[in-house]
């Protein structure tokens, strides 16, 4: 599988996927980085449970960083594939990338090549995820209006998606704690193939519920922050009140100032 030459054309690279999916070292990097992710980022899911056992699944996640997938991918037990851009596969490690279920899309134009890989993924029973706002947004406050292609691809397949929110990954590489939620999958094979429909689902039935997950998520990492922040004031508290209490009296120090003098008085001298 590894050539000599590690870059991938894209035409390689949607065939690696449309034919394995991933490979060995999706299942290497996952034992290896698990706990790196649960120890260095405090990375905590909530809601996985929720995500199908078998059969297609699209998991529609906010977007913070190129990181996103793979965090999003620890935290699940269902191998997760994922477009990446194209220049990605132009270089060394390509191929590392192809194993970990990334394929390639051309941004900027509508993609025809990575569409069908998608759907092939998700007819062989493959969970995908695809980002709705279609492109990183790093504030850590908000989210991006989301776009309709995770809609329409769900409607024509049948899949089910997971809405999903993720914070803390717009910091990374600093080990900040970082937070994935999922919620219950929505059904889309039950509506109409039209550009309305799948905005209808998108917009009104998905993005409100990764918007619902997303703040939920930001307001627990800010009761946390308050925790931390209690807990430093009172251990300062405690502190100082320690030190107070063990304060010398004046007359405590006036006897240990007379004592000091009487004995440096009857010191002998050399």
């Amino acid at each position: 599988m590894f050539s000599r030459h590690m870059a991938m054309s894209d035409e390689a690279a949607h065939e690696f996927a449309r034919e394995h999916g991933t490979s060995w070292v999706y299942a290497f990097a996952k034992v290896i980085l698990t706990p790196i992710a649960k120890v260095w980022f405090r990375l905590k899911a909530t809601g996985a449970e929720l995500i199908p056992a078998e059969g297609p699944v699209i998991v529609a996640p906010n977007h913070k960083s190129i990181v996103d997938p793979f965090f999003i991918g620890l935290a699940t037990k269902r191998r997760l594939h994922f477009m990446a851009k194209a220049e990605l596969f132009e270089g060394r490690g390509a191929r590392v990338l192809a194993g970990l279920g990334a394929y390639p899309v051309r941004r900027g134009t509508a993609d025809p090549e990575a569409m069908e890989t998608s759907r092939i993924h998700l007819e062989q029973g493959r969970v995908i995820a695809l980002f709705p706002e279609g492109t990183r947004h790093r504030d850590p406050e908000g989210l991006r209006a989301p776009r309709r292609g995770a809609g329409r691809l769900a409607i024509e397949t049948g899949a089910p998606i997971v809405p999903c929110a993720i914070t803390g990954t717009e910091r990374y590489p600093r080990p900040v704690r970082i937070q994935v939620a999922f919620a219950e999958p929505i059904q889309a094979a039950e509506l109409e193939a039209t550009p309305q429909a799948a905005a209808e689902l998108i917009e009104n039935q998905v993005w409100p519920e990764v918007e619902r997950e997303f703040r939920r998520l930001r307001a627990n990492k800010g009761l946390i922050a308050a925790a931390v922040a209690a807990l430093s004031a009172g251990a300062a508290g405690g502190t100082v009140a320690y030190r107070k209490s063990h304060k010398p009296s004046r007359r405590q120090a006036v006897v240990k100032k007379f004592r000091r003098r009487k004995k440096s008085r009857f010191r002998p001298r050399r």
